[in-house]
């Protein structure tokens, strides 16, 4: 959640915040959260008055003359009663309130561009294009080597789901570790994630768990969901814990499934791995002191980079406008690794600055050198998402018969293979 004080010195400014990411003012209400902030507030210092009044009573009471204690206990009785009601009602007060607060986004960098999707601001542009005569998109490549099977996939689960073989299967492990071993060498501690998590911590993150706009598989008749992302595990294995000051930064990396619905996606740019309804991914996370987490940002991304640069593929980074942010980041960019079968750059990996927007959801703090209790900054990226990076490797590096040469940098885990030949 944004903080609450920052909320009320300026509330205008939160509300432009809503207009630029393209949210619903009235869903993301800044004048009802105020006035049910007030709301509560004002029943709060009636419960308190009500509790001091009690205990006092309470107190006095051994000391009264027995004529009067009759009385007093009574009085103190009446006032639990009214005590217990007002309770309540407080209780429910406050859930409204953090139900309005819990709407607002984070704020906004200054350098966010406005805008919506098509509104991203190219900022950087590495690699040369391949020269490639009629190049094969991975659907065909993966059908040529035998590597890729989406139909006998889409008759045991579904749409949206696949088979990897053979050498693909391998060419998926040899991503993992890849990516794990760069992330291991630049001091991020490895972590094998859970794929479920209580829908408390999908939403602490920024998830929404339940819903008609969900993009969540939820278990029914359960408060457990299936993860999109190790963001939302990794974000919460600290929850409701005071870290101490030496244990920051924790760099975290973790692999794990992930599950989406992608509910509405369809046409050729989602087609075969682009956009299914689960992959695996090598996820980057930091939990820092708060004025860390810019630069933090940056060695993310550099990081992202550099396992695109050491595959040779052609990639550009873009700053994420506005309207196609979500609502924690203050500022998320995104690499689009160049993909010759849709003549496009595509997705790969993205990387979001969320600030103190998941820690005061998920109560995530760190005691500074003075004694003080603040909220750590929290930031996620992707290292590699493996079915979009499959896209990039098999696209970029085939050959004219629809061979596929393996990259160098994945040679050492592919036991011994250097080429994934053609078999149909």
């Amino acid at each position: 959640m944004l903080d609450l004080k920052i909320i009320k010195e300026n509330p205008e400014k939160i509300k432009e915040i809503i207009i630029k990411r393209g949210m619903n003012p009235k869903t993301s209400d800044v004048d009802a959260l105020l006035a049910a902030d007030e709301e509560h507030r004002a029943a709060l210092v009636k419960v308190e008055a009500l509790r001091s009044e009690r205990n006092n009573l309470s107190a006095a009471i051994p000391k009264l003359p027995a004529a009067e204690k009759g009385a007093a206990v009574a009085k103190v009785k009446a006032l639990k009663e009214e005590l217990t009601a007002k309770e309540s009602e407080l209780n429910a007060l406050a859930e409204k309130k953090n139900e309005l607060w819990r709407a607002i986004p984070n704020l906004l960098a200054d350098d966010v561009p406005d805008g919506g999707e098509d509104d991203a601001i190219e900022i950087k542009k590495w690699g040369d294009l391949p020269k490639l005569e009629n190049p094969r998109d991975h659907v065909v490549l993966g059908q040529m080597t035998d590597t890729i099977d989406f139909e006998r996939a889409a008759k045991v689960t579904g749409a949206g789901f696949y088979y990897l073989k053979r050498e693909a299967a391998l060419l998926e492990q040899a991503l993992i570790s890849f990516a794990m071993g760069k992330a291991i060498k630049a001091g991020f501690c490895p972590m094998s994630t859970p794929d479920l998590a209580r829908d408390t911590i999908l939403s602490g993150i920024g998830f929404n768990p339940r819903g008609p706009e969900t993009q969540v598989y939820s278990i029914q008749d359960m408060d457990i969901s299936l993860v999109g992302t190790a963001e939302i595990t990794l974000g919460g294995y600290r929850s409701d814990e005071v870290l101490k000051l030496e244990e920051l930064p924790l760099q975290f990396v973790g692999l794990s499934h992930c599950f989406r619905t992608e509910a509405g996606a369809y046409g050729r740019t989602s087609r075969g791995l682009y956009r299914v309804h689960q992959f695996s991914k090598v996820e980057l996370f930091v939990i820092c002191r708060p004025e860390e987490s810019p630069a933090w940002h940056e060695k993310i991304l550099a990081l992202e980079e550099s396992i695109l640069q050491e595959l040779k593929i052609p990639y550009r980074v873009i700053n994420i406008a506005a309207g196609d942010l979500g609502a924690p980041a203050l500022k998320k960019y995104d690499i689009e690794a160049w993909m010759p079968g849709r003549n496009a750059y595509g997705e790969v990996t993205s990387c979001s600055n969320c600030t103190d927007y998941q820690t005061r959801r998920l109560n995530v703090r760190f005691k500074n050198s003075e004694g003080k209790v603040n909220f750590c900054h929290m930031l996620n990226g992707t290292a590699t998402a493996v079915s979009r990076m499959l896209i990039s490797v098999m696209e970029n590096y085939q050959n004219s018969d629809g061979s596929i040469t393996i990259p160098e940098p994945l040679l050492p885990y592919m036991h011994g293979i250097t080429t994934i030949p053609v078999r149909n």
